[in-house]
């Protein structure tokens, strides 16, 4: 059972109707966002809570419990801020960009609601740095809000006073863990920092803060004006909703839709791509929650449910839902090279085990894509990546490991097979 078009929260996700402030009061924002409000901190949160929306970012974390966290008056007169992640620098993913394109408002929107409700006083969008049009799209969304009152001194007739910043990135992967963003908010190298204290308690320039992920956010309004009972209406038990998924790779046509959790991927598939290219005897394996979950083969992926649970029954994880798919054309030994050499290059270098140990598996990476190494060393690379794994501030060296955990996993006989190739072809030209 597909989700209907009367429950889709992103009704412009295509762009097909302008982004203004106009056509969003048109789909229904900014409707009566006061009385929204007027409900005051804890319902709003208890809302959030009973819907059983998940943060959309990776991590899956209860977005209401998280809210929660906050503290309910500043004791010592610091404000508290929502900072929000629309840095998306994960491969694959590509939704919070379309949410931006076309829909900024019910970021906007969802940013106050979710900002009264944690009693914050701003909200910072860190907002990735070669999102160029989108940027523009987001500074001009932000000055329509302002000129119509629904940001800023009182906002929305609410009484309460709420700004709305956008902070642009510079192009780091890591300023996406959420430490390493708030330093490079602050003007400092985005590296992440040691937890406790976490963000609740000291975050944005040691204020308590909060940071979420754009999708988490924009879908609060429609949640709460809809009511609880109808978002936990999709999805399995612990994954409730709907959610933006984004196919890319060999498939007969990509895209971002909008679907409850938990659908089936081979309904994902068929019903939104057109099928896999060649067929579904021709697919090979798929990434399904953008590039630092381990890949799954065909065919434990193809009646896998689509939702956090789901994923992980199959050693993989939902992350931001980028399902990355590969057919029988892909080289997977390079295209996982391929991650790691990118796992390297976006370390931030902080941590030994993440700055050694990624450069380290990309060599060793590229060593057996060319059948140029022992087959112990398929075991040592295994080896390598349990000592990166959970060893690190942030979880850059589980994203580097995970990658390459599942090749060996699942493809570890297309790597001996090359490495005994290229050991055969040598001894015949020895002979």
């Amino acid at each position: 059972m597909a989700l209907q078009d009367k429950d889709r929260i992103f009704t412009n996700l295509y762009g097909y109707q302008p982004w203004n402030l106009a056509a969003a009061r048109a789909r229904g924002d900014w409707d009566n966002t006061k009385a929204l409000m007027e409900r005051g901190r804890d319902a709003i949160i208890q809302e959030i809570k009973d819907s059983g929306l998940r943060g959309r970012g990776g991590a899956g974390f209860p977005t209401g419990m998280k809210w929660s966290f906050m503290p309910k008056e500043s004791k010592d007169g610091r404000p508290s801020f929502l900072v929000i992640n629309a840095d998306e620098s994960e491969p694959g993913s590509c939704k919070d960009r379309e949410i931006i394109r076309h829909d900024p408002h019910k970021l906007i929107e969802g940013a106050l609601v979710a900002g009264f409700a944690m009693g914050a006083r701003a909200a910072y969008i860190y907002i990735r740095g070669e999102y160029i049009r989108e940027a523009e799209t987001l500074f001009a969304a932000v000055a329509e809000a302002y000129d119509a009152g629904l940001v800023g001194k009182n906002a929305s007739g609410s009484g309460y006073d709420f700004d709305v910043f956008v902070h642009r990135g510079a192009g780091a992967y890591i300023c996406g863990e959420e430490t390493a963003m708030i330093e490079s908010i602050e003007g400092k190298k985005g590296q992440p920092r040691l937890k406790p204290p976490f963000p609740a308690g000291a975050g944005l320039y040691g204020c308590p803060t909060t940071v979420n992920n754009v999708e988490s956010i924009a879908v609060a309004p429609t949640i709460l004006r809809r009511g609880a009972s109808w978002f936990a209406s999709f999805g399995r038990e612990n994954n409730k909703g709907t959610k933006l998924f984004q196919i890319s790779g060999h498939v007969n046509k990509p895209c971002v839709v909008e679907e409850e959790m938990s659908i089936p991927f081979s309904e994902l598939i068929e019903k939104h791509c057109g099928g896999i290219r060649g067929g579904k005897d021709n697919l090979l394996a798929v990434i399904p929650g953008g590039s630092s979950v381990p890949l799954v083969p065909a065919e434990q992926i193809w009646d896998a449910p689509m939702d956090f649970d789901g994923l992980r029954a199959v050693g993989s994880g939902l992350g931001t839902a980028a399902v990355i798919v590969m057919d029988k054309s892909t080289d997977i030994v390079r295209a996982i090279s391929r991650l790691s050499y990118f796992y390297k290059h976006e370390s931030c270098g902080q941590c030994t085990p993440c700055r050694e140990g990624t450069g380290w598996m990309w060599r060793v990476m590229e060593r057996l894509r060319k059948g140029d190494a022992d087959v112990q060393e398929i075991d040592m690379l295994w080896n390598v990546t349990k000592q990166v794994e959970g060893h690190t501030i942030c979880a850059l060296g589980d994203a580097a490991a995970w990658p390459i955990q599942g090749l060996i996993r699942h493809f570890r006989p297309e790597i001996e097979r090359r490495i005994a190739e290229k050991g055969g072809a040598l001894r015949e030209a020895a002979e």
